[in-house]
């Protein structure tokens, strides 16, 4: 978001205003992505701290951003956005694959870059929440993108004959939230399980929605 001081123009360095502007903020991102995913935390966190661990001064800071909030919701889409293509990359290359091996694809390929960093879990399913109703407008936005992309799937799938033809939002709602309880507790240490354990389970329940019991594909 727009800062409330205005940036400089020109060439400084070799490089244009665009790209000298566009570089603070990538190191004011990777640094919240430090502290706000590890310690302190966002709550924990000042601009002070952050412009500090950024290279940055608190001046820059406020060319880019206005409130420390606003570097959270920066932060969240970022990570989810990265998190999508890399499902989607993955979709260009299985989408073709029987629904078992698509399904597992997909869930590996979000599995392997959120739960890759536990800074982008922390990020994802904890500092967000209570934050503001703006944060939790965002934060149930970008989830209802992922009920649309899985339904979407699941769509394509019916169509195919690989799984049952029904409306699944709600299905799918409820087990996004699944989704994210596992992942935060298997981060927080509280479920012993490898990633690949976590990835199969999440895998067995989606197939479970598509394809429930009594339920078989059409002939031929």
């Amino acid at each position: 978001m727009a800062g409330r001081l205005k940036a400089p123009t020109g060439r400084y360095g070799g490089k244009s205003a665009v790209e000298r502007q566009a570089e603070r903020r990538r190191r004011f991102l990777a640094a919240a992505l430090d502290l706000f995913g590890g310690t302190p935390g966002f709550r924990g966190t000042t601009v002070a701290a952050l412009s500090e661990t950024a290279g940055l001064s608190t001046r820059q800071f406020y060319e880019e951003f206005r409130t420390l909030e606003d570097v959270l919701a920066a932060l969240h889409l970022q990570v989810n956005d990265w998190a999508e293509q890399a499902v989607l990359s993955a979709y260009a290359t299985v989408g073709h694959l029987p629904l078992d091996e698509r399904v597992t694809a997909l869930f590996r390929a979000y599995a392997d870059y959120v739960g890759g960093d536990p800074r982008r879990i922390r990020i994802t399913f904890v500092e967000v929440i209570g934050v503001s109703p703006g944060i939790e407008e965002q934060r149930l936005t970008r989830r209802s993108r992922w009920v649309d992309l899985i339904c979407a799937e699941a769509d394509v799938s019916a169509a195919r004959g690989e799984a049952a033809p029904r409306d699944y939002r709600v299905a799918v709602t409820a087990f996004i939230g699944g989704v994210n309880g596992l992942l935060h507790d298997w981060n927080a240490g509280w479920v012993n399980a490898t990633l690949d354990e976590v990835v199969d389970e999440l895998v067995a329940q989606l197939l479970g929605i598509l394809r429930p019991r009594g339920w078989q594909p059409p002939d031929g």
